[in-house]
């Protein structure tokens, strides 16, 4: 019993980290500047994560662009936002925008379509992605395509479509939703950490690249949450995974000026799961430290630390494992 409970302890912290970051930077959107007015689009608007970010932003009178393929979801989304109770700001009706990630050529219409909106995007929050189990000897490389298709080359086809707007008003942040699996790979979810690692890499690069723009980048990185993402997850044949993995996330109390996202990683490690399945992370221990400053433009006031975790590999101990936290974030003194 002790082994178990040692080996679910550092995944349920880091999860817990990284939803515990979500909610803050949901917080300071909200606080740094006031987001009354300002224009943000959320992609995968109409389920988990994207859906409550909806929520949140358009009770503290932010003008949305939801984005998503389903246009029957995001109306009814719309309507349920119109019709949710009246806050102490002034709302907006928000504006839809119906596309698919994995196709390119859809995505410079979207772009187009979302800056006729409103004509300009204050905050771009790249949530939509999906996720996938399986072992890599029996994925199709077709899988490996379609994941990566939509969890990185979608947002950065998107991103890089409107960062010329933000560019030119000198004004813009552009967050990534990726996941503690952009931090630390785990057995079965190649296609997914593989996408997660490749999201943190881009915009790491980009936040140092436009730092000299104004314009702010923050990777998040939450634990496991029941959302749409864990039940459409994608199997090694293209099927869905169909499982529930961890509970969805939920509104924060107090109100619109304090509401957020909050949720707990439970991957469901309990006895006789932990051996049949390694991505339970056996690390008997885990100590933070912090990083020394590396220089970069945009990192300057970041907070970001380190957690070194040793892992078992074939039942001996494995060499540290040197990976940022749960969250990288720029924030300005």
């Amino acid at each position: 019993m002790d082994f178990i409970t040692s080996t679910a302890t550092v995944p349920l912290l880091l999860g817990c980290v990284g939803v515990f970051s979500l909610c803050k930077l949901l917080q300071w959107l909200r606080t740094r500047a006031d987001v009354r007015n300002a224009v943000v689009v959320i992609t995968g608007a109409t389920s988990g994560l994207g859906r409550e970010c909806a929520r949140v932003f358009h009770a503290a009178g932010a003008k949305l662009v939801l984005c998503g393929r389903n246009a029957k979801a995001l109306e009814e989304l719309t309507r349920e936002l119109a019709a949710s109770r009246a806050t102490e700001v002034q709302t907006h009706k928000p504006s839809m925008v119906t596309f698919d990630l994995t196709d390119p050529g859809a995505i410079v219409g979207a772009a187009a379509e979302i800056l006729q909106c409103f004509g300009y995007v204050d905050v771009l929050i790249n949530n939509a992605g999906i996720s996938y189990r399986g072992t890599i000897v029996d994925t199709s490389l077709d899988v490996d395509k379609r994941v990566m298709e939509t969890n990185y080359f979608g947002p950065v086809a998107l991103t890089k479509a409107l960062l010329p707007s933000m560019i030119r008003r000198r004004q813009g942040h552009v967050v990534a939703i990726s996941s503690i699996q952009g931090k630390i790979s785990v057995p079965f979810r190649s296609a997914y950490a593989a996408s997660k690692h490749a999201t943190q890499a881009f915009f790491d690069c980009l936040r140092a690249e436009v730092e000299q723009h104004d314009i702010e980048v923050t990777v998040v990185s939450p634990g496991y949450i029941h959302t749409n993402l864990s039940l459409n997850a994608v199997t090694a044949d293209g099927s869905n995974d169909g499982q529930d993995h961890g509970p969805g996330p939920k509104p924060l109390a107090g109100g619109p000026r304090r509401a957020g996202c909050r949720g707990e990683e439970k991957e469901g490690c309990g006895p006789g799961r932990c051996g049949a399945f390694p991505g339970c992370l056996p690390a008997h221990s885990g100590s933070q430290a912090l990083l020394q400053p590396h220089g970069l433009p945009g990192q300057e006031g970041a907070e970001t630390q380190a957690l070194l975790v040793p892992v078992r590999a074939g039942g001996a101990a494995a060499p540290l494992l040197h990976r940022d936290r749960c969250e990288v974030t720029s924030k300005r003194a």
